[in-house]
């Protein structure tokens, strides 16, 4: 029998591509662009321990508690529009933070920046689905999707660098209006609206919940972390607790959920969710601190810690690129399952860094753990839209990327916050961080160094706990997955 082999998408699918990867490059580059720039953010607005948290992940927070209230919202109400939404608060957002005169302003401007975020990844990923059908065809353009989202986050420091090298903070932010201008003028002409069949109701009290429940969880860790155990700390972290698990148990009995935990009940699926939180969570904890590490113990100027990060950034995005075609031949299963113990091992790469010589270390750790981070984005990517039906493909691909972004914000919250305890136990106790500590005036030799030798062991532990979690969901998915499975997950998508 003759095999028939579908005919490759036209010009339009590929433009319509290249306009949409303009939002998707944002939205991960400012998850990530930050991390060398803090050190100067800090000398301009002096925020406080517990802001320069915030200014860091209420981006992530906000693109992650709505990502799935706008994926629904874009399936019902048209995605192109929403995207044309989005994008244009996301410039205004943008404009904002870039001036803004103190740190509360700039929490303000970055929490509408990832507001505007969250509209955009969902139907964007969803409109692929549009203009490429075939499976084979989507497999691949969701691989270069992956690679552009992959890319944003590991370029983000390597932009910021370099604009820092030159101009002002706030010149970190203005980058983004360069590329909402021309997505704007080509989307109307390149991209189709795109609904679903079934419209329904998006469920008002469930966003509030995902929201609020998610936000009084990170405040619990964070106001614990940076100011230490507290009734406050403890009432809000169970309170959060308390409304997330009213969410789910909410999603359970509406027609048109949120989330469709249904899903849940594949094991490749679920496997590859949590794959998509776990290595953010690592990637952007080990950033942040990587970049303090950099500039603030080894004392390397901005432009050459953005260098640094270049061999990592390659690899990882080469790795979204080819993780598709190799999925198919060795199946989800194995993927996976590399996917963590590559993260561990580059993770625990960190654990030689010291007060000098480690940047050869911070090169390797990159290296090898970029491996796993460029299968984690890829494969969660695939996984999910390949899933669902077509129709479904904007709220799937929002559990996708939510669990990306809450892994963003969540690495920052959790590792962060535990990096910043560490800290404040084994330093010298004069000021909450790093940076701070070395502007004191007066500052005695020994203090700095003491200061610094406390920011790496909080830096080591961090790492462990990091590789710890990877190693654990790499064996869990060594045991849970069949070989079956995994073959029959591959063929999704």
């Amino acid at each position: 029998m003759t095999r028939t082999y579908p005919s490759p998408p036209g010009t339009r699918a590929w433009l319509g591509l290249l306009v949409i990867l303009g939002p998707v490059l944002l939205v991960s580059m400012d998850g990530s662009i930050l991390f060398l720039a803090m050190p100067r953010i800090g000398q301009a607005l002096t925020p406080t321990a517990d802001q320069v948290l915030w200014i860091l992940d209420v981006y992530g927070f906000a693109v992650g508690s709505l990502l799935v209230a706008f994926g629904n919202i874009g399936d019902r109400y048209g995605r192109l529009r929403l995207l044309m939404i989005g994008a244009t608060v996301f410039a205004a957002g943008s404009a904002g933070a870039a001036f803004a005169p103190s740190a509360e302003v700039l929490i303000a401007f970055r929490a509408v920046m990832g507001v505007a975020g969250a509209t955009l990844l969902p139907s964007a990923l969803a409109v692929l689905s549009e203009l490429f059908a075939d499976p084979r065809w989507r497999a691949r353009a969701i691989g270069i999707f992956a690679a552009a989202f992959a890319a944003g986050f590991a370029i983000g420091p390597i932009v910021g660098g370099a604009l820092l090298e030159r101009f002002w903070w706030g010149s970190v932010f203005l980058v983004n209006l360069a590329v909402v201008a021309p997505f704007l003028l080509f989307a109307p002409v390149l991209l189709r609206e795109v609904r679903a069949t079934r419209p329904g109701r998006v469920d008002a009290p469930s966003v509030a919940l995902s929201a609020v429940g998610l936000l009084l969880t990170i405040y619990g860790i964070k106001h614990a972390a940076a100011e230490g155990p507290s009734a406050a700390a403890l009432v809000a972290g169970l309170a959060g607790v308390a409304t997330l698990t009213w969410f789910a148990r909410r999603q359970r009995r509406l027609d048109h959920p949120l989330i469709e935990f249904s899903l849940f009940r594949d094991r490749v699926f679920t496997v590859a969710v949590v794959t998509g939180l776990l290595p953010l969570a690592a990637w952007s904890a080990g950033a942040y601190l990587a970049g303090v590490y950099l500039q603030s113990v080894l004392g390397l100027p901005v432009s050459r810690a953005a260098l640094l990060a270049l061999p990592g950034a390659a690899v990882l995005t080469a790795t979204c690129v080819l993780t598709p075609s190799v999925v198919s031949r060795i199946g989800a299963r194995t993927a996976l399952v590399a996917c963590h113990f590559s993260i561990a091992a580059g993770v625990l790469l960190m654990l030689p860094t010291g007060l000098t010589g480690g940047v050869g270390w911070y090169v390797a750790s990159t290296v090898v753990a970029g491996v796993g981070y460029g299968i984690s984005f890829s494969v969660v990517a695939d996984t999910a839209v390949g899933a669902v039906p077509t129709e479904r493909a904007g709220s799937a691909a929002a559990i996708a990327e939510t669990s990306n972004e809450i892994g963003n914000a969540l690495g920052i919250a959790l590792l962060g916050s535990l990096a910043a305890l560490i800290f404040r136990l084994a330093g010298p106790d004069l000021a909450p961080t790093l940076d701070e500590t070395l502007q004191l005036p007066g500052l005695a030799p020994p203090a700095a160094e003491h200061a610094k030798a406390a920011f790496v062991a909080a830096l080591h532990a961090a790492a462990s706990v990091a590789a710890l979690l990877h190693i654990a969901l790499g064996v869990l998915a060594l045991r849970w997955l069949s070989a079956r499975t995994s073959r029959v997950s591959s063929q999704l998508g």
